[in-house]
């Protein structure tokens, strides 16, 4: 067995424990969010690091959450949001990515890096121009605004990740799919795609975590209340003097529930999308 073969599994292995490691730091905040929404004000700030007591333990924030804002329908906001803009990006994303991988044509390699520029510049440069925009058609304080940017803003980094998972499926496979009378459209539903799941889930998971939590766009092209999304709604219980720390908290961990959902679903998926590009 050569070197090689030998320190792909051990490098494997190392990338399954930084995994982990970075797991547990990244969920620390989030354990620490959560216990404290459980917990009454004085508690708060006196053991921010305790765990809910049964003295300290309230529900203060939660009911004040959902008896003075319309947190289900901010939810609801942030889910239709976050959904299709997932779908758009892994979807035009894939074909973009399969598109560049695929077909050899002249340009190929600059079309490629102008599409990857968005990971280099930050769409938050062109605010005022996609303001103006979204005003020109009619378009501000509604969920299809925020829905096209997010797109937008995601695609780049779909088609970056993408079009190295799929330069790695065997063209034995697509030529034989193409023997067999298979469109190109065919070959890419049903061949091409389901061997790039678990690049596909961390596209996903990497394109909704900024989605959920931006603040930026809906405040300022859906600021409405019918409108909101759940990190905006949450705003609503900081004030310039008094901070309702309860309800914050409270929100917060409310928000957090989708992306936990996501990461315990497509967590396998995830790892392997990782660890296969990092042990090639």
């Amino acid at each position: 067995m050569s070197n090689k073969a030998r320190s792909s599994p051990i490098r494997s292995s190392l990338v399954h424990l930084a995994l982990i490691a970075y797991t547990l730091i990244a969920l620390f905040p989030v354990f620490l969010t959560i216990i404290n929404s459980f917990k009454d004000r004085n508690s708060i700030f006196r053991n921010p690091m305790q765990v809910p007591t049964p003295s300290s333990f309230s529900l203060i924030g939660y009911q004040t959450v959902l008896g003075q804002a319309d947190f289900i329908g901010y939810f609801q906001n942030s889910m239709i949001v976050t959904v299709v803009s997932i779908a758009l990006v892994l979807l035009f994303g894939a074909m973009a990515a399969f598109a560049l991988s695929e077909y050899r044509f002249r340009g190929n390699t600059l079309l490629g890096l102008y599409m990857a520029i968005g990971i280099m510049i930050p769409i938050r440069l062109g605010t005022v121009a996609i303001l103006q925009g979204m005003v020109a058609s009619g378009l501000v304080n509604t969920l299809t605004a925020l829905i096209l940017v997010y797109t937008a803003q995601g695609i780049p980094l779909a088609i970056f990740i993408l079009s190295e998972f799929m330069r790695s499926v065997s063209d034995d496979l697509k030529n034989a799919g193409r023997i067999d009378g298979l469109s190109e459209y065919a070959i890419f539903f049903r061949l091409v795609l389901p061997l790039v799941r678990p690049a596909m889930a961390t596209v996903a998971v990497f394109t909704m975590i900024p989605i959920w939590n931006d603040l930026w766009f809906p405040l300022i092209l859906a600021p409405s209340e019918a409108t909101k999304t759940v990190t905006l709604g949450s705003q609503i219980f900081i004030g310039q003097f008094v901070t309702n720390w309860n309800a914050v908290l409270a929100a917060l961990s409310l928000a957090i529930l989708p992306i936990l959902v996501l990461y315990v679903i497509f967590s396998r998926q995830l790892i392997r999308g990782i660890t296969s590009g990092a042990v090639k």
